[in-house]
């Protein structure tokens, strides 16, 4: 097809350069999923690893050299004007997502952006501005929820869209780590509300209001939550932690200004009641993201930490041979699978940064919105915001439209 002079540079046709801001943690997943996105999918545009950005020279110099970018930038304003670069991909700490994101896509770049969206509500309303005026001129945006392209996933939304559950009564969702359970744990950025925005509610919150909203194809309407802190000050990082997050702590202290705990009870607009819980002091639990279903037909259950399976239960069964069926997501007819191993041989991690990537460059060359946009995210920001709100106040919370 015939790509825009707006999408896509008219001097590299089939190329799709991309700049990435920020190196860490999720710099690695997005650099790994740029680099293997075109190598197991037939994508309509090859995306370039063209210029990777960070504040410090050294330090962003050896990242791109270790993850495979072709030139390094210290400063990203100039980064998102460069002529060599089509799409910028954001994955920086929250307090700076809103100013990179709005100069990246006034100056006609797509844009990946991490979640959450923002820091604030009125962060992400502006954000969504700047993305729906840019969509005007064939500019597009997509905030980063990865976990909607975990295969296993993707068959639940399915199944849900089929009407395999029925009406949906219940959600339950969990996202339980423990990296911050020992209180003698360095502090982060991640624990300074200024840079976080929130704690475990923004942080791993945010990821199961999305993937529930997603799932069930309904949204919240009210919440009633609770948050809490338990260790309010922690020894400040004596030196940088890797992708692991460890670090050790120095003689001084620093306070943690973000909870460490999200609880809240929502209701959904089709009349599903849900229960929400977010922590990282959940000891023993590493990255357990649980989500299940309850409906008039049948039952659906995910853990992540078993990222391959899916549970369903057929209600429509007769009582003598009913039970939850252990579904196991890697036929080649599942989303995604087909690319990637024969059956049985498991996906990880990583994946759905890749099926990520290659779904934001489908919709680029389609000329179409990828999802989720940043009005999705601005959706779950209202969510996490009025969930804040309720703990505060102590009182039911209704999500503005």
């Amino acid at each position: 097809m015939e790509l825009s002079m707006t999408t896509i540079h008219p001097d590299r046709s089939g190329r799709l350069n991309v700049a990435m801001v920020g190196h860490a943690f999720m710099g690695a997943a997005h650099s790994q999923a740029w680099r293997s996105a075109g190598r197991f999918f037939d994508l309509p545009l090859r995306p370039v690893m063209q210029v990777l950005g960070g504040r410090d020279a050294a330090r962003t110099s050896a990242a791109a050299e270790r993850m495979g970018w072709n030139d390094c930038d210290t400063d990203w304003r100039h980064l998102v004007t460069r002529d060599d670069v089509d799409l910028v991909d954001i994955c920086t700490p929250g307090d700076s997502h809103a100013e990179i994101a709005i100069a990246a896509l006034a100056a006609g770049k797509h844009v990946l952006c991490e979640k959450p969206l923002a820091n604030t509500v009125a962060e992400a309303e502006e954000m969504t501005r700047a993305a729906e005026e840019a969509a005007t001129r064939g500019v597009r945006a997509m905030v980063g929820f990865t976990y909607r392209r975990v295969p296993a996933i993707a068959l639940a939304r399915q199944m849900v869209a089929e009407g395999r559950l029925g009406d949906v009564r219940h959600v339950r969702a969990q996202y339980l780590q423990d990296w911050i359970a020992d209180p003698e744990a360095p502090m982060s950025w991640r624990l300074d509300k200024e840079k976080a925005g929130s704690g475990a509610l923004g942080d791993i919150g945010a990821h199961i209001i999305d993937l529930t909203q997603h799932v069930l194809g309904d949204d919240i309407t009210e919440v009633s939550g609770q948050l809490e802190t338990f260790v309010k000050e922690r020894p400040l990082a004596a030196e940088h932690a890797g992708l692991s997050g460890a670090s050790s702590g120095g003689p001084e202290r620093g306070q943690v200004t973000v909870d460490d705990a999200a609880m809240f009870l929502a209701r959904f607009r089709g009349g599903a009641a849900g229960v929400f819980e977010a922590t990282r002091f959940a000891t023993g639990r590493k990255n357990a993201i649980r989500i299940e279903l309850n409906g008039s037909a049948g039952s659906l259950a995910f853990d992540f930490e078993d990222m391959n399976v899916l549970h369903f239960y057929d209600a429509t069964e007769p009582a003598e041979t009913a039970g939850f069926r252990r579904i196991l997501v890697t036929e080649a007819t599942h989303p995604y699978v087909g690319a990637w191993w024969p059956p049985g041989h498991g996906l990880g991690y990583e994946h759905g940064f890749t099926h990520q990537a290659v779904d934001l460059v489908t919709a680029i060359a389609a000329g179409t919105d990828p999802t989720p946009t940043f009005a999705d995210g601005l959706r779950v920001q209202r969510v996490l915001g009025a969930v804040e709100t309720s703990s505060d106040t102590r009182s039911w919370q209704e999500i503005p439209d």
